[in-house]
């Protein structure tokens, strides 16, 4: 899913030293922050580079989420293209390549509802994944630590996530995963508002007239 799009980004601050961050402490402080995350506003840009047929695809959207089961991704380029979970359903209408269509999956339904996409990275990440990484980086200005994650499992659908991690408020500022075909997904996040007023009408979908809904797998 785009988003799954969607993403969480919280504050929190640590007691290491910054400069000498290590995976798990930069991990460790993502957490938390996530832990005290209840809404959100965020703006991104997306890039997914396919290695198999040599195409390159960038979008950029604004995330307004609502913890736990409520959030909705608005793509201003492809300009009309949505994911919403409306706390019951997720829908997914992308008009750009999809028209006519619009695809809903039960909150819950084989992962289909995770609500944001930085869940199943930051919550009880260590059961899932092997933690390495550390290494300093700067993104857009900012000072980050980035964090390397392994799937355990076979079964996973990333073969490889890191994640860049904020020294200063532990947001997440960057993450990006490889899939078992090796098509890489790298969101960026330009703007952050944490626990701020959203709008409640974001989180309703209406099928539009003339498109057809199709139901994804059942749990």
């Amino acid at each position: 899913m785009v988003v799954g799009a969607a993403m969480a980004f919280g504050l929190a601050l640590s007691s290491a030293p910054l400069a000498a961050q290590s995976a798990d402490s930069a991990l460790d402080r993502a957490v938390a922050a996530y832990a005290t995350v209840k809404t959100a506003r965020i703006s991104f840009t997306q890039t997914i580079d396919n290695s198999l047929t040599g195409t390159t695809a960038t979008t950029q959207g604004e995330l307004q989420q609502r913890r736990p089961s409520r959030f909705a991704v608005t793509f201003a380029e492809p300009s009309g293209d949505r994911i919403v979970s409306d706390g019951q359903w997720v829908w997914v209408y992308l008009p750009s390549t999809n028209p006519g269509q619009v695809i809903r999956a039960k909150v819950g339904a084989n992962g289909a509802g995770a609500p944001d996409f930085a869940a199943q990275f930051l919550e009880a990440p260590r059961k899932s994944y092997t933690v390495s990484g550390g290494s300093p980086a700067t993104i857009d200005g900012s000072a980050t630590h980035a964090v390397v994650l392994t799937p355990k499992s076979t079964s996973s659908p990333f073969s490889k996530v890191t994640l860049w991690v904020n020294d200063g408020d532990a947001s997440l500022r960057r993450v990006e995963t490889i899939d078992g075909s090796g098509v890489v997904r790298r969101i960026t996040v330009t703007k952050f508002a944490r626990n701020t007023p959203v709008d409640a009408n974001a989180f309703v979908f209406k099928v539009p007239a003339g498109v057809k809904v199709f139901d994804g797998p059942a749990s």
